[in-house]
């Protein structure tokens, strides 16, 4: 007995997903794109390009992660990889940033800032400016191979790689001396690894930003599927007069809108829309909040000589007050938006207390695990610890090193060279490590608690580490 009949095969579970060609619009929230595209572009192309004085031991680029030597700089903060806790704080205070904007206007982010729509913008820009508006695009895509078509499509991938090699090359900066990385690329004198990465990175901004676009934002993004999350009923989104707007229908000029809505039924808002969808639907997982269906929206109906605002950024709260005639303002302050305001006030003031406190110092001591004591032929009980001094700041410093908690003991500093624990040396930026012996006149007892005190002896800045002096197992 068969599983299937004949008309099974035509059956298709999976469509292909259809290319989308956002049209051409202007307007207010256009126009904000086009600032919000050349601002971000501008400070990431640039960024690396700034100049920061740190002294002569450390780099003047102004923000580096620099991996050879374990920093992150930015401006006028370095943060070592035992400080990462700072740049986790960092993350956590701009993911509740971004959650509080959310609550207030929606996915403005996605709409605005996001890389993906950034580079996608510009690449649709390009796209566009070659190949020509929506119409002229579909048709060349969808005909047949002509010269015409090769030639079009060919400047507008090698424009397109050219864009993707300047960012990729651009995010390697972050992590190089810009000026040297560039006058390397030029000489064709770079390094293999670096090389990879900006091979790899400029084929998935090619792809990403030239061929996936609306489904990176629809089924690769996870900020889409719990932004709901955030919202509440006094949140700005992009929604349809629905009220206002049905019955729709075609209008023609002259005749009366006695009995139906102001929508004509264009469809002007869907062909401008970057990840295709209707607006009319109602609030939807795709939508990024940009806003080019309202400015389409508005253009139509100052065409027919209607007030604008049939789609616009409004709450769910004044929507609904629509159908109910009655009348709300847009409410800020709300419990939602005190909470989020609570939060960055506690992560905020914490990041900023533990930037305005940290030390230029760092003091870790081991103690030896293996023995834990020796006794010295002299009666004498020794404990071998090792100690990493790090020297954060931009010069050469000699440190001293004392101890509390064990009485009568003699401390001996082992490294290269005489060393002596009145005279701890550590270069600028860096870290040293040292290993000190501890002994003792004392008889077998409990392990005693014992202090260590590292104090920089050009600031006076000093900082301490909490060990103990064994003397028995």
């Amino acid at each position: 007995m068969g599983c299937c009949n004949d008309n099974d095969s035509d059956l298709q579970l999976f469509a292909k997903q259809e290319r989308i060609y956002p049209k051409r619009v202007s307007g207010l929230y256009r126009n904000l794109k086009w600032v919000a595209m050349i601002v971000c572009l501008a400070i990431y192309y640039g960024v690396p390009f700034i100049r920061w004085d740190r002294g002569d031991n450390a780099p003047d680029q102004a923000v580096l992660i620099d991996l050879e030597r374990g920093r992150a700089y930015w401006f006028w903060i370095e943060i070592w990889p035992q400080e990462v806790y700072i740049l986790t704080g960092i993350l956590i205070f701009a993911a509740i940033a971004l959650f509080f904007v959310t609550s207030l206007f929606g996915r403005v982010w996605c709409g605005y800032f996001c890389f993906q729509t950034v580079w996608t913008d510009l690449f649709v820009w390009v796209e566009r400016i070659i190949q020509g508006d929506r119409n002229k695009r579909k048709k060349l895509r969808e005909g047949p191979w002509t010269f015409e078509k090769i030639r079009k499509l060919t400047i507008t991938h090698i424009i397109w790689l050219a864009i993707a090699w300047c960012t990729a090359g651009s995010f390697v900066l972050y992590f190089n001396d810009a000026p040297t990385l560039v006058k390397s690329f030029f000489m064709l004198d770079v390094s293999p690894t670096i090389l990879g990465f900006v091979v790899g990175l400029t084929a998935s901004t090619y792809l990403m930003a030239g061929f996936a676009r609306e489904q990176v934002c629809t089924f690769m993004c996870p900020y889409a599927r719990f932004q709901s999350a955030m919202f509440d009923k006094d949140t700005l989104i992009i929604g349809y007069d629905e009220n206002r707007g049905e019955k729709r229908g075609k209008h023609k000029k002259g005749t009366t809108w006695d009995n139906r809505g102001h929508c004509i039924d264009c469809t002007a808002c869907v062909q401008v829309c970057p990840v295709g969808i209707d607006i009319r639907n109602g609030l939807q997982m795709e939508c990024i909040a940009c806003g080019l269906c309202i400015d389409a929206c508005n253009d139509i109906m100052k065409k027919v000589d209607l007030p604008k605002g049939l789609i616009r950024y409004d709450t769910e709260r004044r929507f609904e007050d629509k159908v109910q005639n009655t009348e709300t303002k847009f409410n800020i302050f709300r419990p939602r938006t005190y909470y989020y305001i609570f939060i960055l006030v506690i992560v905020g003031g914490f990041m900023l207390t533990v930037l305005l406190n940290r030390s230029a110092l760092d003091l870790t001591v081991l103690h030896d695990r293996n023995p834990l004591f020796v006794k010295l032929s002299n009666g004498e009980i020794r404990n071998g610890y090792e100690v990493k001094i790090l020297n954060k700041t931009h010069e050469d410093n000699f440190y001293k090193l004392t101890y509390s908690g064990v009485e009568n003991a003699t401390l001996v500093v082992k490294g290269a060279g005489d060393i002596s624990e009145d005279a701890i040396f550590v270069a600028a930026d860096s870290v040293g490590h040292y290993r000190i012996n501890l002994s003792a006149p004392i008889k077998p007892q409990n392990s005693l608690d014992i202090t260590f005190t590292l104090t920089d002896k050009a600031t006076n800045n000093s900082d301490t580490y909490e060990s103990v002096f064994v003397t028995k197992r």
